[in-house]
């Protein structure tokens, strides 16, 4: 039975040395900061990723072998062609960690159709063209397939439309998953990460209903975890192949408290979009941090909307 991870580094299993981890959304975050986690830890890692100079500015901070691969995880193709350089030039993966996401900020009526879409596309259409091209090496070597989601699974926000129903899915899709490929010796795992200092996350404090949603938080769960701790967490989740990965610790013992997030937050919502500036917090869309904004400007048509 796959366990679920309490944090607390000491007494740690190290994820297997010599093994083969890919990890898509490499070049910055959460997913650079694993990468050295499973290097450190003696595994050969293939960085997955949209910026290439950034994948391989990260691959030579590492002290294992390892590969950079560009490619675009809502690209099938490319994927299917990433999982047979791996394979090629690395051996066949024992553990994928879909880590790959973008978000964006403001109004569902005021986000441009496509760019919602794109977040949705990224986030979990990517994770599961992962899924489906690894699938034929984690079967093979009976590994481990482990889905970054979010606190957002837990609870919707107002103004994070896209980045909420795209964490949600994930977690949906991840628990689907985990029944089908058991049987073939293959464990699935879901992260819930919480507020990471990220640059994701530097720009989350300017939407004010995320921001009145953080002021009623307790202090505990205020804080912004480095993204070397968090990745310490997922890290311990690979070497024990776990069910549930809780970024940090504590966020396990608010699964039994799921039904009471979606009034609470609706409660601190309506307060905050019924202020007389209400105009000024509803008409902004902003996309957060430079990996979604490299993410859209290598997708989007030319002539297309440029949020900031």
């Amino acid at each position: 039975m796959p366990s679920v991870t309490t944090g607390g580094r000491r007494g740690r299993r190290r994820p297997p040395r010599g093994r083969v981890a890919v990890v898509t959304g490499a070049a910055r975050g959460i997913g650079a900061a694993l990468t050295r986690n499973l290097s450190e830890a003696g595994m050969i890692v293939a960085l997955l990723g949209r910026e290439e100079a950034s994948l391989r500015a990260t691959a030579r901070t590492l002290p294992n072998r390892s590969l950079c691969i560009e490619a675009d995880v809502t690209d099938a193709a490319a994927l299917e062609e990433a999982a047979r350089q791996v394979e090629d030039v690395l051996g066949p993966a024992s553990a994928v960690v879909a880590n790959a996401g973008i978000a964006v900020g403001g109004p569902f009526a005021h986000t441009p159709a496509d760019l919602w879409q794109r977040v949705v596309d990224v986030n979990l259409t990517g994770s599961a063209n992962t899924a489906r091209a690894f699938l034929p090496q984690l079967t093979r070597t009976r590994g481990y397939f482990l889905q970054v989601a979010s606190t957002a699974a837990l609870g919707s926000a107002p103004m994070m439309s896209a980045y909420c129903a795209s964490k949600a899915g994930v977690e949906s899709f991840a628990l689907a998953l985990r029944s089908e490929v058991e049987p073939d010796g293959v464990a699935v795992g879901i992260a819930y990460v919480h507020w990471t200092g990220t640059d994701m996350t530097s720009g989350v404090d300017d939407l004010p209903v995320l921001r009145a949603l953080r002021r009623h938080q307790p202090g505990f769960a205020r804080r912004v975890r480095p993204p070397e701790e968090v990745a310490g967490w997922l890290a311990d989740g690979i070497a024990h192949r776990s069910a549930a990965v809780y970024a940090p610790p504590w966020l396990r013992w608010c699964q039994p408290l799921r039904p009471v997030f979606p009034p609470i937050v609706a409660r601190i919502a309506r307060r905050e979009l019924s202020v007389p500036h209400r105009d000024g917090l509803t008409t902004e869309v902003d996309l957060l941090g430079a990996g979604g904004l490299a993410d859209w400007r290598a997708h989007r048509s030319p002539g297309g909307p440029e949020p900031r």
